[in-house]
């Protein structure tokens, strides 16, 4: 298969899965899940070192969903690329179970961070990256934020220390979908322009399509080779991709569709469904 194309499919599959998952919980936050399903799709099955045969190997590539309330897809993303079947997705938010709410690297097989709490993802991603540096290795680490969650000033703290540490293995991620719970996020705490605030903090910055699978590979693949500094790509994305009535709208940032929206939702993402 065309590789491209079935990064698309993967995203696809992630998009349908993360749905179905939010639907039968009743609960969770389908609006920033959707936006991020190209990049989970490159990362997990094109770009990252990975074995999910060996989840604990030392010297993999990290990957730290520091807005970690988008788990539905990040969950996906693992059940497909094999750290655990894809049937668990039904058990989203049932209690105690694996795959709780927000991330648990002590419950589920495959996270490397636990996060939940905004604004605490690159601080994460920071000692992660300078100890493989300290320690001659070669992984990388990838950090996915929100354009919301930046507002946080712990962000601009950590993205500081990036740059004082030259952290050339790190990459951050800010999923600019533009809202946020309370509505646009230039109204609620304006923080554009995201990549020029981050090159005055001396990093390498991108701005590009967040669900185009070719660029992101292809930019993800040269960086392994040219990266010189930490890297911040701002991903121009659509908050709740897919769907026609959740997209760009803030109500969708949490809660889930009942069961005629559910339908409705199918009907448009039709790849990737395994129950219904």
């Amino acid at each position: 298969m065309e590789p491209y194309k079935m990064l698309n499919e993967k995203a696809a599959q992630i998009r349908r899965l993360a749905l179905e998952s939010i639907y039968l919980a009743q609960s969770g936050h389908p609006g920033g899940s959707l936006s991020i399903a190209e990049l989970l799709s490159v990362l997990y099955f094109d770009v990252m070192a990975i074995d999910p045969l060996k989840p604990d190997w030392a010297e993999r590539d990290r990957f730290v969903l520091s807005k970690g309330h988008c788990a539905p897809a990040y969950y996906a993303a693992l059940a497909l690329r094999g750290y655990f079947e894809v049937e668990a997705l039904k058990q989203l938010r049932k209690g105690r179970d694996t795959l709780q709410g927000h991330p648990s690297m002590t419950k589920t097989r495959g996270v490397d961070a636990t996060t939940g709490s905004l604004g605490q993802g690159l601080s994460i991603a920071n000692g992660m990256a300078l100890y493989a540096k300290r320690s001659h290795m070669k992984q990388r680490i990838y950090c996915l934020c929100g354009d919301g969650e930046i507002q946080e000033g712990q962000i601009w703290e950590a993205a500081m220390t990036s740059a004082h540490y030259k952290l050339n293995n790190l990459v951050l991620f800010v999923d600019a979908n533009g809202l946020q719970i309370d509505g646009l996020v230039s109204e609620v705490m304006n923080d554009a322009p995201i990549a020029e605030k981050f090159k005055a903090f001396n990093w390498q910055i991108y701005e590009i399509n967040g669900h185009d699978v070719k660029v992101i590979s292809s930019l993800l693949k040269d960086l392994k080779e040219e990266q010189t500094k930490p890297v911040c790509i701002v991903l121009n994305t659509v908050k709740g991709k897919g769907v026609s009535f959740m997209e760009n709208q803030a109500a969708w940032h949490g809660g889930a569709p009942n069961r005629e929206q559910y339908e409705q939702a199918c009907k448009e993402l039709t790849v990737g469904g395994t129950y219904e």
